[in-house]
């Protein structure tokens, strides 16, 4: 809206002025030349008396239809101006208001009630003032000051109104000032545009972003402290076998076991949370899920607290690791639980979904598309704006010390994430919680995934040669003496440099190279592939703490691929070693 010194146009101010000049004109003309043939053509006083009286009422009845002709035009031409300033006013995609010198709503169109939520009528009662965002005020105002100083012809700005339901609406303001011919300031013109929308998509991507960072330093933070952990549960398991029951040392070195195996979940939700854990996903039926899962549900939320479920005909099936599903429906239960402490109802509700253009706009994760809802909803305590903001980071809380590791939503998400669905909360404090999960629809119509297999039980003497290949030593030092001491000849490298070397110099057969993923210079799979023209029949094991795109693909290992995902015990990797070097028509990736 551009800034305007005067109420009129031009053309209506000069529309007066115009009249009486040709009311003037006209008169003065008729005047003298109406005498001149008057008194040219008649002699007879008494006949030119008359005839000025008829010429008198000639005249004022002709500038009278003139007058009434002109007036009309102009009377027209202002109607319709009326009609399609009117109609702009109404009709406009934006608000648009005139506002008070003192901040009263003069008039506003219907556009503006829409995005505030008052009527006309509420609005002449009330200030901007009254409905801006406090926080916005003092920037607002400052503007407003500068435009009734003449420093400025119009301004805009992003503020917040209060609706009438006291919900927040982003807006984009422009206003300019409209004053008198003299120049005194008369009233605002406010032009309002609605931005929650664009407001929302770009929290929800700055709210992605940080997600991401988080996840990212997650999975590193786990990797390092898998490796870690590899070494701690490992020379724990060695040293508890190589000590009596008797022994004194059997008793702290047990209680080290049990911190490092929970040191160990630990990390496993954080790989969770960033989507770095290796997934077995099948493809299911959350009907079925949700009736296994029942009675442990019903024991783990307790008595007091009513487990209501809904399950549905004909429900698409979606493709998930079983075993990750059940711990997100065991985590939401027990957060669902912990806002109940004095009992309540526990909802779990399943659907078929169509998510449009529009919903996938406001929810810029998730695509559109046919999708399987999993609500799962509380009657609890709820939660307010700034908590839903940051329940899903790792280690935030709202429980007290001691009463939860902040994990728990974060590995909902990330599992999620990573079985690439999405998840919405709605909460209210005092009205409950609600956690939507979308997860897409199967496009297999049958299982195709092979299902996982209990490990057989190999003997654990073996006399092959290995070829280790890791760039942290303790877990280096740790496989090494594991292997040996089942008879395993190891021959140990810590970087794929030296793995090469080794190769090149070893005259006897290499039936496994059991190398790390990540590491300087070339990583794993790289090095198994510089190794096959050397040794085509070496065969590949593959350990990391976190997964990695190289063998790893949206959470799947690649076929043919052997992994052990550390923390291991010395148990788990001899195992595994027998697994991999008796498996039939074995080929390196």
């Amino acid at each position: 809206m551009t800034h305007t010194s005067k109420t009129q146009s031009p053309a209506a101010e000069d529309t007066p002025l115009k009249i009486t000049l040709i009311y003037a004109l006209i008169g003065g003309l008729w005047i003298i030349f109406s005498d001149r043939w008057a008194a040219a053509l008649v002699t007879n006083p008494v006949a030119l008396t008359e005839i000025q009286t008829y010429k008198g009422w000639f005249y004022i009845m002709a500038t009278a239809l003139l007058l009434y002709l002109l007036i009309k035009r102009d009377m027209t031409a202002l109607q319709e101006n009326e009609e399609r300033f009117r109609a702009t006013f109404e009709q406009a995609a934006v608000g648009i208001a005139h506002v008070g010198l003192e901040g009263q709503w003069l008039r506003v169109n219907q556009k503006l009630c829409d995005i505030v939520g008052y009527s006309r009528e509420e609005l002449a009662q009330l200030t901007f003032q009254k409905i801006t965002y406090p926080d916005d005020l003092e920037a607002d105002l400052e503007q407003t000051q500068r435009l009734l100083a003449g420093e400025i012809e119009t301004y805009s700005m992003e503020k917040r109104y209060i609706r009438r339901d006291s919900s927040i609406v982003w807006v984009n303001l422009t206003t300019s000032l409209v004053r008198e011919p003299a120049g005194e300031p008369k009233y605002f013109i406010g032009v309002v545009q609605d931005i929650s929308q664009r407001k929302q998509l770009e929290e929800q991507y700055h709210h992605s972003q940080k997600m991401e960072a988080i996840g990212r330093l997650a999975g590193g933070v786990a990797h390092d402290f898998n490796n870690l952990l590899t070494v701690i549960n490992g020379y724990s398991e060695l040293s508890l076998n190589r000590l009596s029951e008797a022994d004194p040392l059997q008793k702290p070195i047990r209680e080290i076991q049990k911190a490092g195996e929970r040191a160990a979940r630990l990390t496993s939700q954080l790989l969770a949370f960033s989507r770095q854990q290796i997934l077995q996903p099948k493809i299911l039926d959350l009907n079925e899920v949700i009736a296994e899962t029942s009675l442990m549900l019903k024991r783990l939320i307790g008595e007091d607290i009513e487990l209501v479920t809904f399950t549905r005909a004909n429900l698409g099936r979606v493709k998930a690791d079983p075993g990750q599903i059940e711990q997100v429906i065991m985590n939401l239960a027990v957060n669902a639980r912990d806002a109940m402490p004095q009992g309540g109802k526990l909802t779990i509700d399943l659907a078929n979904v169509e998510l449009d253009e529009e919903f996938a706009r406001r929810r810029m994760e998730i695509p559109p598309g046919s999708y399987v809802r999993l609500a799962i909803s509380d009657t609890g305590v709820g939660m307010d704006k700034e908590t839903q903001k940051r329940i899903f980071e790792p280690f935030f809380t709202t429980k007290g010390l001691g009463k939860g590791t902040g994990l728990g939503l974060a590995t909902v998400y990330g599992i999620v994430s990573q079985s690439g669905g999405s998840i919405l909360v709605y909460s209210e404090p005092g009205w409950g919680t609600t956690f939507k999960i979308y997860l897409p629809w199967a496009k297999e119509i049958s299982e195709t995934v092979p299902t996982s297999h209990v490990p057989k039980i190999y003997p654990s003497p073996g006399t092959e040669t290995i070829l280790l290949v890791e760039d942290e030593s303790g877990v280096r030092d740790l496989v090494r003496d594991t292997l040996k001491e089942e008879g395993y000849v190891v021959l140990v490298a810590g970087n794929s440099a030296e793995a090469l070397r080794l190769c090149h110099q070893h005259p006897d057969p290499i039936h496994l190279l059991l190398t790390d993923v990540v590491m300087p210079g070339l990583s794993g799979p790289q090095l198994a592939q510089a190794l096959l023209p050397l040794r085509p029949h070496l065969r590949t094991l593959y350990m990391s703490g976190y997964t990695d795109e190289a063998i790893v693909q949206h959470g799947v290992l690649e076929a043919g691929v052997a992994f052990l995902h550390k923390p291991f015990t010395p148990q788990t990797l001899t195992h595994k070693v027998r697994e991999v070097l008796e498996a039939p028509a074995y080929t390196n990736p």
